[in-house]
């Protein structure tokens, strides 16, 4: 199987590692709340038409390394993602929301973004062995 997906016009494959944060940081992201997360993240990333490769979710950040189509844009992607989740999370642990520090804010505001450059870097450095990448 190719590592690459196609569309109808366009061979892809699009692979970013995006890490985002709770509000304030807080150490929130354990046990049952870990587990929806995970959960509604996977739902979300299939309806968009993306791949989730790896998803570690921490005590206190996320990371995701997803299969983006060049369609969706990447904060469209996270916009989602947050978004949902967040109301996917007040719904289920309606005491994270009584708190008088989360608002009806789950998530800090941004996230951190990267390509991931592997594959890329080892065939640059086969093809033009005087490129430092």
């Amino acid at each position: 199987m190719s590592r690459f997906h196609k569309l109808s016009h366009v061979v892809w494959h699009c692979q970013y590692h995006i890490v985002w944060v709770p509000k304030y940081r807080y150490r929130v992201l354990k046990d049952r709340v870990s587990f929806e997360i995970s959960k509604t993240i996977r739902i979300f990333e299939e309806r968009l038409g993306c791949e989730v490769v790896e998803l570690n979710v921490q005590v206190d950040h996320m990371h995701l390394l997803v299969m983006v189509p060049p369609k969706l844009s990447i904060s469209q992607l996270v916009g989602t993602i947050k978004g949902k989740s967040a109301i996917q999370i007040f719904k289920q642990f309606p005491y994270l929301k009584q708190k008088p520090y989360w608002g009806n804010h789950f998530w800090a505001k941004g996230y951190c973004v990267d390509t991931d450059m592997s594959y890329t870097r080892k065939l640059m450095g086969r093809c033009w062995p005087w490129t430092s990448v």
